[in-house]
């Protein structure tokens, strides 16, 4: 049975979301602070952390911070339609994805089912292509003696050509690996972000190529 942490100071907004996932099926622990929701993850196993930005005495972007320092385990932040320029330092802190209040607890069942997929299978290790180096837990791209921080879709993009190099990926696939839930857009999309990380690829690591396969999609390749 899935465990998921709850962290959030508004109690309406944890029985919401507890009532919800209880009755799908989920174990549930609930936080009013992030000082408790530390306690929480230390005192047993957490499978997912939904957690809110504005907190006292912890904000959420720290407990983010802490939960990447010591544990491997999905994380969603809650913030209010005003806090959405904290998006940044939400996704810099290492959150895996956002969700805007109020919660629609059905969008974030779907959103809790696809992160928790996605760790089952992200790979632990590295990804190693020609010069580049990716950490997908640390969302850190190594060029040499380089450690980059790419913009999330670009670093995302990237990590799944290099984990599929030597194969074509069609744009269809692309958008349901990088943007899922989060596509509001068309294919162009896929478009502009190869076109943005080709012009990064040409600067930090030139022999690393991104290839278009006419009417089907892309692939990455290094020269030879």
């Amino acid at each position: 049975m899935t465990t998921l942490l709850i962290v959030d100071d508004d109690p309406k907004v944890r029985e919401v979301i507890s009532i919800y996932f209880s009755q799908i099926g989920y174990t549930i622990v609930q936080a009013q602070h992030g000082v408790e929701a530390l306690e929480k993850l230390k005192a047993g196993q957490i499978d997912v952390a939904i957690v809110d930005v504005m907190m006292p005495y912890l904000n959420g972007i720290d407990v983010v911070k802490e939960i990447r320092r010591r544990y491997n385990l999905p994380v969603i932040l809650l913030t209010a339609k005003g806090q959405i320029e904290d998006k940044e330092q939400g996704y810099r802190a290492g959150t895996d994805d956002y969700v805007v209040k109020p919660v629609d607890p059905k969008e974030l069942q779907f959103r809790v089912e696809t992160l928790l997929r996605r760790y089952d299978t992200t790979p632990t290790e590295s990804l190693q292509m020609g010069p580049l180096t990716i950490h997908p837990k640390r969302y850190e791209i190594q060029i040499g003696e380089q450690t980059l921080l790419f913009p999330l879709k670009e670093f995302e993009l990237l990590s799944f050509l290099v984990a599929n190099q030597g194969q074509v990926l069609t744009r269809e696939q692309i958008i349901e690996e990088v943007w899922d839930l989060d596509f509001a857009g068309d294919e162009r999309t896929v478009d502009v972000h190869i076109k943005r990380l080709r012009a990064r690829l040409s600067q930090l690591a030139p022999e690393l190529h991104i290839k278009t396969v006419r009417g089907v999609g892309y692939s990455i390749e290094v020269s030879k």
